[in-house]
C-alpha cells in the first residue's frame, strides 16, 4: 500500500509534468535568432497557477484570497519531497536561472533539502558508524515531520475558503488530501 504523503506528492508531480508538456507543446515558433528558448520557472509557476485559477472557477477577487494559500501548499508540498519540483526533478538541485543581468544563484536549501544532503553525504562514506547514519536519518525525519504539519495546517486553512467543487478539483489535482 501507498502512503498518503507519497500518493500526494505524485499528484502534484504528475500534475506539473502535465502542465509543463502542456507549455511546452503550446509554444509555436521559435525565438528570434532560430535559438533554443530557455525554461523559465517564473512563468511556468504563472501559468500553472492561472490554469488552476480557471479549474477551480475561481474569480479575480476569490483567486486573490485562494492564490496564496494554494502557492502555499504547494511550497509545503514540494519541501516534503525535498523541494523535488520542476527545476531539481531531474538534476536533484534547483535550477540556475538566466536573466538579462546574469545568472541567478540556486535558492537557499530548505530544512528538509538541508538534510537530505547530510544523509547523502554520510552515506557516501563507506567507513560511516550506523549511529551517524542514524542521526542522519533521525534528521531527516524530523525536518519532514515539521513540514507535514506545516502542510497540514496550509491545506486545512484553503479547504476552509473553498467550495465543495472546488476541494473536489484540488484533490484531483493533488493538493489536498
Amino acid at each position: 500500500m501507498f502512503k498518503r504523503g507519497v500518493v500526494l506528492g505524485s499528484g502534484v508531480v504528475l500534475l506539473l509534468a502535465t502542465l509543463w508538456v502542456g507549455q511546452v507543446l503550446s509554444q509555436q515558433a521559435p525565438p528570434p535568432g532560430g535559438g533554443r528558448q530557455r525554461f523559465d520557472p517564473e512563468q511556468m509557476r504563472q501559468r500553472m497557477m492561472e490554469r488552476m485559477k480557471e479549474a477551480l472557477g475561481a474569480t479575480d477577487g476569490e483567486w486573490k484570497v485562494i492564490g496564496p494559500r494554494v502557492e502555499k501548499v504547494q511550497t509545503l508540498s514540494s519541501q516534503l519531497r525535498g523541494g523535488m519540483g520542476f527545476g531539481r526533478m531531474f538534476t536533484g538541485r534547483a535550477p540556475r536561472r538566466e536573466t538579462p543581468e546574469g545568472t541567478q544563484p540556486t535558492p537557499e536549501l530548505t530544512e528538509v533539502e538541508k538534510a537530505l544532503q547530510e544523509l547523502r553525504t554520510v552515506l557516501e562514506n563507506e567507513e560511516a558508524k550506523p549511529a551517524e547514519i542514524k542521526k542522519e536519518l533521525t534528521d531527516l525525519r524530523k525536518a519532514r515531520e515539521k513540514v507535514k504539519q506545516e502542510l497540514s495546517k496550509a491545506q486545512k486553512e484553503l479547504r476552509e475558503l473553498l467550495s465543495v467543487r472546488q476541494e473536489a478539483q484540488l484533490v484531483l489535482m493533488g493538493l489536498l488530501d
